[in-house]
């Protein structure tokens, strides 16, 4: 390898090894246990030797699992608190599907907030809390946290955040504060709603109290609905409202493992670069020319969601992953059978990149997500979901790596293969929004496996020429991030 590659190889090992330090120092002296309400996960995080506390039952949003909350589980932890977390069923590694009528606030936000008054039960029966319990709850959860909170008399103070929910009035709940990310408007508007409701001149920051109602709204500075779970404010607002409910003072740190996070991802990522100049070098694959490039790309983009606009399908037990493993597989088709037709190969079928490639992002770059960020590795009934939406990315993934020529393209062709795919989205969604909302959800997902495992994938492409295996490789991958992240659906 050349020095500069030896110094991204260190620069990233160390980047690496001093995230994770930091990460795992965040936990030092936390009890951390692992249970299970019935079929449902919950982690258990407190000080050993305390002395009893209340509890705080904390709940993820949609398509989130326990994991993307677990700041506010060790910050809680540290001041003193005992905090459970869980999996909603249909998320994370809890085997049970969601069901229910998703529009109706009987079907499955009851469902919802009966599993967390499950927990709530599980949590108030803990040795060591003190009889007192809170809730604290992130998007979708805002809602079935706060209906929660009016319906159970047991809950004494909730945590709202990225809040939205009708069912908020004057009354109740009593003891609420919504924190927001200062670049969610809409939500921001909805906290000062119901802030409001108690006095019609209050603003974000503020305090407001009238009788035994008391509220506040706090917009932490810099972050949108993810960046909101890992902001100093919203962990420091979150853990002072519950000492203000509870009369308690804690002085302790704040569980900070945003900045932490990115570093580790970063460095893991950066690894690839250095050691993927050690992959043979394989032939240079020819671009594609235009005109075919052009065709293959606008007719798959555009011809995809006409043909499947039609057609209903629902086989898999996970929302909207049905369409789009065959929105996958149908614009891989037609986007390789073109230039199979007009006579070009793929070629590159090398098995160690594509191999080394699945291997990496779904057990190391993988690995890392499923311990600090979300859940990554998969209970046995999403194995055979996994399975099912690889054929379709495998299909469009090789169709993705040719167009881009294994990363050896040009950027704006790069690019407008990305765009193509996302305006094809964005069209099956105009056709039904009703039925494809959901593809909106989980859009960031795929932003990120491009962003992450493109890069990565780009730098063994240009080094292998492999074209085939690094398609079928980052297709493995593709559908293993699609099947853990989908929340799943009771047909």
């Amino acid at each position: 390898m050349s020095w500069i590659r030896w110094l991204v190889l260190a620069l990233s090992l160390v980047a690496v090894t001093f995230s994770v330090w930091r990460l795992e120092g965040m936990r030092a002296g936390i009890e951390i246990t692992r249970d299970a309400v019935g079929p449902t996960p919950v982690t258990v995080y407190r000080l050993p030797d305390a002395g009893p506390a209340p509890a705080v039952v904390i709940a993820h949003g949609f398509a989130g699992s326990m994991q993307l909350m677990e700041a506010f589980a060790l910050t809680l932890a540290q001041a003193g608190y005992v905090a459970v977390s869980f999996d909603f069923e249909g998320h994370g590694r809890n085997p049970v599907p969601m069901s229910g009528d998703v529009t109706r606030i009987d079907g499955t936000t009851q469902l919802l907030m009966s599993e967390t008054g499950r927990v709530t039960d599980y949590a108030l029966a803990l040795p060591g809390v003190d009889g007192r319990v809170a809730l604290l709850g992130h998007s979708m959860a805002s809602d079935v946290i706060v209906r929660q909170t009016i319906a159970d008399p047991r809950v004494s103070a909730t945590v709202a955040i990225s809040m939205f929910s009708q069912a908020v009035n004057a009354e109740q709940p009593s003891n609420l504060i919504a924190i927001n990310g200062a670049w969610e408007a809409m939500l921001r508007e909805e906290a000062r709603r119901v802030i409001r409701l108690i006095d019609p001149d209050a603003e974000e920051g503020q305090t407001v109290q009238a009788g035994d109602v008391v509220r506040r709204a706090v917009a932490s500075p810099n972050v949108e609905h993810v960046g909101v779970l890992y902001s100093a404010t919203s962990l420091q607002e979150a853990r002072d409202w519950l000492d203000r409910s509870y009369g308690r003072n804690a002085d302790t740190g704040l569980a900070t493992t945003g900045g932490w996070i990115v570093l580790l991802l970063a460095g893991l990522v950066g690894l690839v670069w250095p050691v993927a100049g050690l992959l043979p070098r394989g032939p240079v694959p020819a671009l594609l020319p235009r005109r075919d490039f052009a065709v293959a790309l606008g007719v798959a983009s555009l011809v995809t969601p006409l043909i499947l606009w039609p057609v209903e399908i629902e086989v898999l037990p996970v929302l909207v992953a049905d369409y789009l493993a065959l929105h996958l597989l149908v614009f891989g088709a037609i986007a390789c059978g073109y230039l199979l037709w007009r006579g070009h190969r793929p070629g590159g079928w090398q098995v160690v990149p594509g191999l080394a490639l699945a291997l990496y992002g779904t057990f190391v770059f993988g690995g890392a997500l499923d311990r600090y960020v979300a859940s990554f590795m998969p209970h046995a009934g999403r194995i055979p979901i996994i399975a099912a939406i690889a054929v379709g990315a495998v299909a469009f993934m090789l169709a993705d790596t040719w167009l881009s020529g294994a990363g050896r393209a040009p950027l704006w062709r790069k690019g407008m293969v990305k765009l193509g795919f996302f305006a094809s989205l964005g069209l099956a969604v105009a056709l039904d929004f009703e039925g494809l909302f959901f593809l909106l959800i989980i859009l960031p997902v795929i932003l990120l496996y491009f962003a992450v495992f493109g890069t990565m994938a780009g730098w063994a492409g240009r080094r292998s020429g492999a074209v085939g295996s690094i398609g079928v490789g980052l297709g493995l991958v593709l559908a293993w991030s699609l099947g853990v992240t989908f929340p799943m659906f009771a047909l």
